[in-house]
């Protein structure tokens, strides 16, 4: 008996040996799980209400710490860590049994949670996922190793991310409306205070400061029929009276307006729109996806976008609050037609520059660098806000039309945007040209 069980003990050991270590090496080859991530932030961001900026800010540290993952596990990619600003180069130490995937899926989900408000919304999410990636066939001693460096990084990135002055604003003091001639003043239906005045202070990646890329000041104010004021807001005016359909669909589809309030008799109730830079994100997602790019191409993707939109709206939040120009509703309510409201509800802050002008051109030069000139894709980031889908040929294509949306939405006059457009360009261009996520193009700069 005791030899029969000898026999059974030495077949067992070894048809083991002769076992195949799992091979989990393809359960994330995409960007799946690093986009689905991202949908669940941004939804968080909807729900807890982050202006534009904010929203930006989220964005760009939790696909950078992502992107560091995708840097310190694959020598074709240069960290960008020691290249933007107040950044240290850091040489992160990769435990040998990580798995590069999910460690960057972590240090997505560890660093974007921080961020927002809702915590238990987005680790509700990433608890699921986690999951589902387990019962893939990842073992767990990989698996938890590759979570904890995931963690790691994110901390590095949320070590960063607090010398950006964002925490020192939140004390500082609210703006005050002047109510002189020509200035922004709070617009119906809430009436919500000025967002984020203060903006300009906060640290930018690249770009030298808030003020790098002056624009060209708005032209002077004006209730005079026959100056240019007037004619500006005139045209606005008749651009929502003229509209067509297709115009009051572009209107629609880029309205991204977080604070939007809907009036019920008594009753005011929030709904829900993403925000221009969850916009763009989105299209990087699926930019990445139409691309067939690998996880490593879509963390690089998501964190140069996020760059630019965050530097973006820094410069375009400085401008708003160095003219704090009148917005269209208001002057023409005032000037022109006091029943007149616009397509699109104003958002609650100063009309120059187009915020979407500026984030949509900064955004879609840096994913044109990325994938090319002539990209046709699908936009369904709005499906889920209950709007359909666009198609365009480029991504200069959709930040064009995105950025005449807030004309045909009544929201800005068109200096507005073409100087926008102008200075979104010039954060993408000057980001490019800044800084590289190639060991090569780093080497020849220097």
């Amino acid at each position: 008996m005791r030899i029969q069980r000898f026999i059974y003990i030495l077949l067992f050991l070894g048809v083991a040996a002769c076992q195949k270590p799992v091979d989990y090496s393809q359960v994330i080859t995409d960007g799946q799980y690093l986009s689905e991530a991202q949908d669940r932030i941004t939804e968080v961001i909807i729900h807890d209400i982050f202006s534009p900026p904010v929203a930006a800010r989220i964005y760009s540290y939790a696909s950078l710490a992502a992107y560091e993952v995708a840097a310190a596990t694959d020598p074709s990619y240069e960290s960008l860590l020691g290249q933007l600003k107040g950044s240290e180069k850091t040489s992160f130490q990769v435990p040998q049994d990580v798995y590069p995937p999910l460690a960057s899926l972590a240090a997505y989900y560890h660093t974007g949670t921080a961020l927002i408000f809702s915590e238990d919304m987005v680790n509700a999410h990433r608890d699921a996922a986690f999951e589902k990636l387990r019962e893939k066939g990842i073992p767990d001693d990989v698996f938890d190793a590759s979570v904890e460096f995931g963690k790691q990084v994110g901390d590095a990135i949320l070590a960063y991310s607090k010398k950006d002055n964002y925490h020192e604003s939140r004390s500082f003091p609210k703006y005050t409306v002047t109510n002189l001639p020509g200035t922004w003043e709070p617009t119906p239906p809430a009436y919500m205070e000025g967002i984020e005045p203060h903006w300009r202070t906060i640290r930018t990646y690249v770009i030298d400061s808030a003020a790098q890329f002056k624009v060209s000041p708005p032209p002077p104010f004006s209730t005079d029929p026959s100056s240019e004021f007037y004619k500006l807001a005139y045209g606005v005016y008749e651009a929502v009276n003229k509209a067509n359909k297709e115009e009051l669909d572009i209107a629609m589809f880029w309205d991204c307006n977080p604070y939007k309030m809907n009036v019920k008799g008594h009753v005011m109730f929030a709904e829900k729109k993403i925000t221009p830079g969850g916009h763009w994100m989105s299209i990087a997602a699926i930019a990445s996806k139409t691309a067939n790019a690998d996880w490593k191409k879509t963390a690089e993707a998501f964190a140069l976008t996020g760059i630019s939109l965050h530097d973006a709206f820094v410069a375009c939040w400085d401008e708003k609050y160095r003219s704090i120009l009148i917005r269209p509703e208001t002057y023409i309510n005032q000037y022109i037609d006091e029943e007149w409201v616009p397509v699109l509800q104003t958002p609650p802050f100063p009309e120059h520059t187009s915020g979407h002008s500026v984030a949509s051109t900064a955004a879609a030069y840096t994913l044109t660098q990325l994938f090319g000139e002539d990209f046709h894709f699908v936009d369904s980031s709005e499906v889920n806000y209950g709007l359909p889908i666009r198609e365009y040929d480029s991504f200069m294509e959709a930040s064009a039309e995105a950025a005449i949306s807030r004309f045909y939405g009544g929201i800005h006059y068109m200096p507005a945007i073409e100087e926008g457009v102008w200075q979104g360009k010039k954060v993408g261009e000057l980001i490019w040209s800044r800084i590289t996520t190639k060991p090569q193009n780093l080497a020849e700069n220097k």
